[in-house]
């Protein structure tokens, strides 16, 4: 057909990004299953199906792609009616439509549809499942990959807690992307939990019997940098006395978490291409190339897209990094999880510290939600374990804490200032820190003070 929007795998791309990133995960999850799998847009156009699928379409139906969903799997020229999976489309709440026991809708053997979301909260279109006969179920192994297909709603995956809309997504993103070899890129504030991602990611997949590795790439020099990842000879340079397996080799069959990509020079940035190109490493000093079996899960707090527009990113590595990216909420976005964050934070918190529960009030909890949490859920983690530690008494008071977002509008337009001039250079000295990863010394600089007057500000505003 003239004009058909499939590329070479038969898969149409969406505008969207969550939903383009779904796309590619349950392509790379829906090619193993025996049964069919597609996805349909709102008018029933077939944007993806597997090859079970194609395969079940009759030879002499001479289906083109695209096509509607009643053409390539109901063999009609029409629509066959009220069809039931079109019930996810009317609303949020929908989380899966059984098709099997409506009359409507069956010629197909649809066996399930289930609602996929856009970055803006929507509906933008279905996952639908058919079985092989009408009255062929799913098979147990098929049940298993459509968990992570379609998830329901829940309040924790792994270690990530939360039932906010953008930790939703997020949960569905990663129980997409986690059985998949192909390369994630964690993009966030600091604080708000990469690599918590990063270790779910590894945790939920099949390779998570095997090693997960952690490397800070911002906090080592190039030529250290490359040689704790790709390892070295004996005598490449002045101290190796030995040769060393380098992190990608110790990483073998398992995970690779890189934190902190954007902090990297060119230099190293074209090496790590070629390892994630060649799928081997080259040691310092030597020629003979390593096979390696590594998934690589990249991470950072700067905007990549805009760092390739500025050239201080490689364009070619961006895209290899970030064949399925994932975007982590600031707190800000997401205050209704702070109740959540804050109940789990002080309980391992009382545990830790061998104290009895402490309960929190709801005065104490008003003032939580409603502070900005610059620091993200690292921020608040680290708030509440210093309450549990430093204060007594069953209640963690207001008494005790201090109520952030809690106190009146004061009336005094000097103290208006005061606070608007406090809240602007926190925020300034916040942004400093990030932009320079953390580096005391790159960000007084940057901020045109003293190190002495940074370190006594960083005290001063908690940071």
């Amino acid at each position: 057909m003239a004009g058909s929007q499939f590329d070479h795998r038969g898969v149409a791309p969406f505008n969207d990004p969550i939903l383009a990133a779904r796309l590619e995960a349950i392509r790379q999850l829906a090619e193993g299953l025996s049964h069919r799998v597609a996805v349909m847009d709102r008018d029933f156009n077939v944007i993806y199906a597997n090859e079970s699928a194609w395969a079940a379409v009759s030879a002499d139906t001479a289906v083109v792609k695209p096509a509607k969903c009643f053409e390539a799997f109901a063999h009609r020229d029409d629509p066959c009616g009220t069809c039931p999976a079109i019930k996810v489309f009317e609303g949020p709440d929908v989380q899966s439509v059984s098709c099997t026991s409506s009359g409507d809708g069956t010629t197909c053997g649809m066996h399930q549809a289930f609602p996929l979301v856009t970055e803006q909260g929507q509906v933008g279109s279905m996952l639908v499942l058919f079985s092989n006969k009408k009255t062929t179920p799913l098979r147990a192994h098929d049940l298993k990959v459509v968990e992570h297909l379609a998830p329901a709603a829940r309040e924790s995956l792994g270690r990530l807690i939360g039932r906010s809309p953008a930790m939703q997504q997020l949960f569905d993103m990663i129980s997409l992307v986690a059985d998949s070899s192909a390369t994630v890129l964690i993009q966030g504030e600091s604080g708000t939990g990469k690599e918590l991602v990063a270790k779910t990611i590894h945790e939920l997949s099949y390779r998570k019997d095997k090693p997960f590795v952690i490397v800070d790439c911002g906090s080592l020099p190039e030529t250290l940098l490359e040689s704790e990842l790709f390892g070295h000879m004996r005598g490449a340079f002045t101290g190796a006395v030995s040769s060393k397996r380098g992190l990608f080799e110790e990483a073998d069959g398992g995970t690779i978490f890189l934190d902190e990509i954007a902090n990297t020079t060119s230099t190293f940035q074209a090496k790590l291409l070629r390892v994630l190109q060649e799928g081997e490493v080259k040691r310092v000093g030597g020629n003979q190339p390593i096979k390696i079996d590594v998934r690589v899960i990249s991470a950072t707090n700067k905007d990549l897209t805009e760092m390739v527009m500025a050239k201080s990113f490689r364009q070619d590595l961006f895209y290899r990094l970030a064949v399925l990216p994932l975007h982590m909420p600031p707190l800000r976005d997401r205050k209704e999880d702070i109740p959540l964050l804050v109940e789990h934070f002080v309980a391992s918190s009382c545990k830790r510290h061998r104290q009895p529960l402490r309960r929190v009030s709801s005065e104490v909890m008003h003032a939580l939600r409603e502070a900005t949490w610059p620091g993200n859920v690292r921020e608040l983690q680290h708030y509440v374990e210093r309450a549990v530690v430093t204060t007594t008494g069953q209640d963690l008071t207001c008494k005790d804490l201090v109520a952030l977002g809690s106190q009146s509008e004061p009336e005094d337009l000097r103290a208006v200032v005061r606070g608007a001039v406090t809240k602007a250079e926190r925020a300034r000295i916040v942004k400093a820190l990030e932009k320079t990863g953390g580096h005391r010394a790159k960000a007084a600089k940057l901020l045109k003070i003293s190190r002495a007057s940074l370190y006594n500000k960083i005290r001063a505003y908690k940071i």
